[in-house]
């Protein structure tokens, strides 16, 4: 009995259009879900005939946040600007059209379509933290700004995400502001503002 969908790397599969909305969400939940079984001292939950421990829930909740990190066969983090390879083309006028800095001219909205939808460059605004739509149904990703199923970012996937990370780093001994720190580069939170 297949319990649930999911790729050869074993990412949770719903759909093909955007299908890492569904995985943030579901691991946030799986966390949530397998944090409040060890609280109430339950081993466990049975689903047809497969026995899942909390544990295992739990396991499988991190799978997917390594998956999306870059624990998956492209070897490619969806979240921009983390890791060595991650989407460069992410659908998004903010990071795909050249900032006022750098292109002091008024951009319009078709000028940016025009100019700038079917560039070939990478864009050149990087939308660090930004989680994109994910892989295809092969597990492939074509990092295309004009495939916005793929490409496109979206608030209620990093939200979900964030969920999911505060999940584990409340599990983790680890000194956060001190890991925050050597994730960043050693830069402080006002370097970004």
């Amino acid at each position: 009995m297949r319990i649930f969908c999911s790729f050869e790397g074993g990412l949770l599969y719903t759909r093909d259009s955007s299908n890492l909305q569904y995985v943030t969400s579901s691991s946030m939940l799986l966390f949530i879900y397998s944090n409040t079984l060890t609280a109430a001292h339950v081993s466990g939950v049975q689903c047809g005939s497969a026995h899942f421990s909390a544990l295992q829930i739990k396991a499988f909740a991190k799978s997917q946040v390594d998956y999306i990190l870059g624990s998956n066969p492209m070897k490619m983090s969806y979240m921009v600007g983390f890791g060595c390879k991650y989407p460069t083309q992410m659908h998004h006028r903010g990071a795909s059209i050249p900032s006022v800095g750098a292109l002091p001219s008024k951009v319009g909205c078709n000028d940016g379509y025009s100019s700038y939808y079917f560039s070939s460059q990478p864009n050149p605004n990087t939308h660090v933290g930004a989680i994109v739509g994910g892989p295809d149904s092969n597990d492939q990703y074509r990092d295309l700004r004009s495939d916005y199923s793929h490409a496109e970012p979206t608030t209620y996937m990093n939200a979900a995400f964030v969920g999911s990370v505060a999940a584990l780093v409340a599990e983790s001994k680890a000194d956060c502001p001190s890991q925050l720190w050597q994730l960043t580069g050693n830069k402080k939170v006002a370097d970004y503002m």
